[in-house]
């Protein structure tokens, strides 16, 4: 039986980073990458790697059909897939809404659902959050509040598979060098000032990640400006920190 990963949001950022790590593990066979770019996924596609075209937006059945039929023994399952949209909220359209709900937090949830039958002991799963997550954000309401919601999400199955020896690593990055700025913000732009100085390479995110989740870590929030910043959510009243947010 093939011991696969699966990765999700697979055709670019943390996720491509991901499939170039995966594919010297002498504990993975073979790697199911998904993603909706289907000429993208084509180009991925090799011996190894198994491409499953996909939006997560509207369904995830076709990872589910597969598992269905092939019945792997899963050994990662690696939640990379996300978006984000940087704007007013009562200004942003009910579809982008809608996408970001569907992607960062129905998807994910039942992915997962679908893909613990599939696991045994020593298992993993790693769900890709942020620092987003640690506190409301004005400009960036929805995007942070699903990302809290995978933080909340990760901490509690990963007890609830504890029985199994199924570990569960919630990862929480700050800014990384991706088109996902680009793409929430609508302006074609990278990172500037000071979230372009704690910027942080994909393969780092992804190198970072793989090792907390071979050390069996909860959680990972990789960078000191983003560990400071969840130190202060924990500390310091969120309607202190919120008076202090420009967006």
């Amino acid at each position: 039986m093939d011991r696969i990963a699966i990765v999700t949001g697979a055709t670019s950022g943390i996720g491509e980073a991901f499939i170039k790590l995966l594919k010297s593990r002498s504990d993975v066979d073979k790697i199911w990458v998904v993603g909706r770019n289907g000429e993208k996924l084509r180009t991925l596609a090799e011996d190894m790697v198994i491409s499953i075209c996909a939006d997560l937006s509207e369904t995830i059945e076709p990872i589910t059909e597969r598992l269905r039929n092939e019945t792997p023994d899963v050994v990662f399952l690696i939640n990379s897939a996300g978006l984000g949209t940087r704007q007013d909220f009562a200004s942003t359209d009910e579809e982008k809404i809608s996408a970001m709900l569907d992607v960062n937090c129905r998807a994910l949830t039942l992915l997962t659902r679908a893909v613990i039958p599939y696991m045994k002991a020593g298992s993993k799963i790693i769900n890709i959050a942020s620092s987003a997550g640690f506190l409301p954000q004005p400009g960036f309401t929805v995007y942070a509040a699903s990302k809290s919601y995978v933080i909340s999400f990760s901490r509690a199955i990963r007890q609830e598979l504890k029985g199994k020896k199924i570990t569960v690593t919630c990862v929480n990055p700050g800014p990384v060098e991706t088109d996902f700025n680009r793409r929430a913000t609508g302006s074609g732009e990278g990172f500037k000032g000071f979230r372009k100085s704690i910027s942080k390479k994909p393969d780092e995110i992804a190198v970072k990640s793989l090792r907390a989740a071979d050390k069996g870590k909860a959680m990972l929030t990789p960078g000191m400006a983003e560990k400071l910043f969840r130190f202060a959510a924990k500390i310091i009243p969120h309607s202190w920190i919120l008076k202090l947010i420009k967006w």
